[in-house]
């Protein structure tokens, strides 16, 4: 079992409030980690008929059969529960690390816990693997591999065929938890705007134009963008909006949370394709973007990621916290460095007026540090 990076910040939480809810992508490892680190906790599966039904139907008696330590998987699918857990946290108010919930729809759980367990719990989000949670001889393979297969534990720990793994988890759960939030009335429709979406990864969003592609409104674009964001399936990237006297782009950008589904959605079907796929570039910089989104989100922290074009066309493909400063970083697929990758870099340096070093990430051999960026392999960018 491999550890996760955010164990240190569970475990420290733990220690300091009553109850843990740990969200994310289905089969992003939360249940494991949960059992993990809280091996003393009583378990109770909610996706179990019986036991859903008991705390549905008897929550007072659920509640006291099932006493903190315990861990309650699944939390979403029984959200009036949480109002007897914030009903037993305040009757023991010495009580740390005792209720430890885990949930995969982002929506309903904030809107729950807000209502109910406001000042009561730390909020964690588990996405699937780093890339410095791997092995290193499994992430010393070619990028095309690494994009292909993802990095969903399950596809991992039991050696599955990224492509059927990918086709069963976008059956068995992309679709059943989109019905489970919004009533979809044309399924090809939305399958179409999912594979859209994934030929788009990298781009500003143009709502009008998947409307008409798709053949639905804009208004009903938006929608279905926030439930597959609350699905744990796509995030946004969103564009930098301080005034350097300069008009900049107002739309985000969307990636996927995982990018080995992305490929899927893509019908890209073993690395080799992936190679000579015009979407490559696009998929490199979604894994190299979901990898800074991880390390933030790892170490207990909101993602604070942003991109930056102007109207002249000037870009920055990420911007990372850095106190109160961000590092400007440019991602390319290249194998070989070039003195023009750092261009932007510049060019946003001197706008800002920051002195903040930036980073360009690529796939080369050569990692140096210079005055006014580092360069770096993507696969040593986050290291910690």
């Amino acid at each position: 079992m491999l550890d996760r990076i955010i164990e240190n910040e569970l475990k420290t939480t733990a220690d300091e409030y009553p109850v843990i809810t740990i969200i994310g992508p289905r089969q992003s490892g939360k249940t494991t980690l949960a059992r993990k680190l809280f091996q003393h906790h009583a378990y109770v599966n909610l996706e179990n008929p019986e036991l859903r039904s008991l705390a549905l139907d008897d929550p007072k008696t659920f509640m006291l059969r099932y006493p903190a330590p315990v861990v309650f998987d699944e939390i979403q699918n029984v959200p009036e529960l949480l109002s007897w857990v914030q009903v037993a946290v305040d009757e023991k108010p010495e009580l740390t690390g005792g209720y430890i919930l885990t949930g995969s729809h982002q929506l309903q759980l904030r809107e729950a816990i807000t209502q109910s367990l406001a000042g009561r719990t730390a909020l964690l989000t588990l996405f699937p693997f780093a890339l410095n949670e791997l092995e290193k001889e499994y992430t010393q393979m070619e990028r095309e591999t690494l994009i292909h297969n993802g990095f969903m534990p399950r596809l991992h720990d039991k050696n599955i065929r990224p492509g059927r793994f990918y086709r069963d988890y976008f059956q068995t759960y992309v679709e059943r938890d989109v019905r489970k939030l919004m009533a979809i009335e044309n399924q090809q429709a939305f399958e179409l705007f999912l594979k859209l979406l994934a030929g788009r990864i990298g781009h500003e969003i143009n709502y009008s134009g998947l409307a008409g592609q798709v053949g639905i409104s804009a208004p009903q674009i938006k929608k279905w963008l926030s439930l597959l964001e609350a699905s744990f399936i796509i995030f946004r990237l969103p564009p930098f909006f301080n005034n350097f006297g300069k008009r900049m782009t107002k739309s985000p950008k969307i990636y996927f949370v995982e990018v080995g589904l992305a490929c899927y959605l893509l019908g890209i079907e073993n690395p080799e394709q992936l190679e000579r796929d015009p979407a490559f570039g696009g998929l490199f910089e979604n894994m190299v973007i979901a990898e800074a989104y991880k390390s933030r989100i790892n170490a207990g922290l909101e993602p604070g990621l942003y991109f930056y074009r102007d109207r002249y066309q000037h870009e920055i493909d990420l911007l990372y916290p850095s106190g109160s400063f961000f590092i400007p970083i440019e991602i390319k697929s290249s194998r070989v460095y070039r003195g023009e990758f750092l261009k932007g870099i510049r060019y946003f340096q001197k706008l800002s007026g920051s002195k903040q070093s930036g980073m360009l990430v690529y796939d080369g051999d050569l990692e140096v540090d210079r005055e006014d960026a580092v360069i770096r392999n993507f696969r040593n960018a986050w290291r910690i």
